[in-house]
């Protein structure tokens, strides 16, 4: 990427290039958030917190507070709620939109990543990516109290629910499998293969709810690529191919569309067509290496937090560009749904934390991993 010494006033070269430094640079607006907003909250994984940026202006709104590593998170669908996990700490922070700060932390399983929330707002899923582990906690939110475990693949990382909110499902990542839970009793009933060594990581599904897509990072010379299943049946329809590297988050459009998904050595983001499955447009991030990505609610925007550079990029779904750069804290991942409408969210909130409860001893590692690259 070549970057222009001579700019405009929204940091773009006179020839329309982006230029990175420049965006830096540029002094942010004071934040004239309205409510409802569009907001963004990106799990910072190296500075244990998380940056809130509103989305009309791209300004970083607070920074909170959370445990150790923290690396899913996913929106409450009324916005009044915020879901973190701390992959050191065992445990779940959960943030009041409307202040700023953590209100509970919950203890969960061994080495949390993934999080996802039903469609009523009334559970939280987390995956326990620890392989001495390999369980779904799953959370009432009325309470903040996990209510069951459910035995999964092993090393599960990615998870989704369905809209209708009767299945959830849960990428495997040792296990190259997506496992089918039954939501009205928390039981296992579809294991759905993936194929030798795909090793899946991120997952999403289509509004309508009849198509899974599996982000596979591929190893033992298998090419990453992304899994389409069919959830009428539980299988797997077609693999998209990403070219070199391998897949990490996976996102859908809203109006189901079009799938984003994160290549992270090769610092890209790869734009499928869902009519045929094909990848029509690639997105040069440099070289910050993305974990996560999430589509704002109104389709129109796709943030995309790159770990080396601690950056968030803001891609324009309409022509696929990038028309933003927003830094954050240190190590942003953000793995799963971050975006979210939130009735109301104060910019001025001094942030806080609670004790952690239930099930909260560190794991030895810092943070979850992918399978060693060559």
């Amino acid at each position: 990427m070549v970057f222009e010494s001579t700019c405009a006033s929204d940091g773009r070269s006179l020839d329309n290039r982006l230029d990175v430094k420049a965006f830096e640079a540029k002094a942010p607006p004071i934040p004239t958030t309205q409510c409802p907003a569009m907001l963004a909250y990106v799990a910072n994984l190296d500075s244990n917190d998380v940056s809130i940026i509103d989305t009309s202006n791209d300004t970083v709104l607070a920074t909170v507070p959370v445990g150790n590593s923290p690396f899913g998170v996913a929106v409450k669908p009324d916005g009044t709620r915020v879901y973190v996990t701390n992959g050191s700490d065992n445990s779940v922070s959960v943030i009041d939109t409307s202040n700023n700060t953590v209100v509970a932390t919950e203890g969960v399983g061994l080495e949390p990543s993934g999080v996802a929330v039903n469609p009523d707002g009334t559970r939280v899923y987390v995956t326990n990516s620890n392989s001495a582990d390999n369980t779904l906690s799953v959370i009432d939110t009325s309470t903040n109290t996990v209510v069951a475990t459910v035995p999964v693949g092993t090393a599960p990382v990615g998870v989704a629910v369905k809209p209708d909110g009767t299945r959830v499902y849960v990428a495997n990542d040792y296990d190259s499998s997506v496992s089918v839970i039954d939501t009205s009793n928390n039981t296992v009933v579809a294991t759905i293969p993936l194929g030798n060594n795909q090793n899946p990581l991120g997952i999403a599904i289509k509004p309508d709810g009849a198509r899974v897509y599996v982000a596979d990072q591929g190893i033992n010379a298998v090419t990453g690529n992304v899994s389409v299943i069919d959830t009428a049946n539980n299988t797997v329809l077609t693999r998209v191919p990403i070219g070199t590297g391998y897949p990490v988050g996976v996102a859908v459009k809203p109006d189901g569309t079009r799938v984003y998904v994160t290549n992270r050595p090769a610092g890209t983001v790869l734009v499928i067509d869902t009519s045929n499955n094909t990848v029509v447009a690639t997105v040069a991030l440099g070289s910050g290496q993305p974990y996560g990505i999430a589509v704002t609610p109104d389709g129109t925007r796709v943030y995309v937090p790159t770990e080396v550079d601690n950056n968030v990029w803001v891609i324009d779904t309409s022509n696929n560009t990038i028309i933003d750069i927003v830094g954050v804290g240190n190590g942003p991942v953000s793995f799963g749904n971050f975006i979210g409408t939130v009735p109301c969210a104060s910019p001025t909130a001094t942030p806080t934390s609670t004790p952690c409860t239930g099930r909260c001893v560190p794991t030895p590692r810092p943070r979850p991993t992918t399978h060693p690259r060559p």
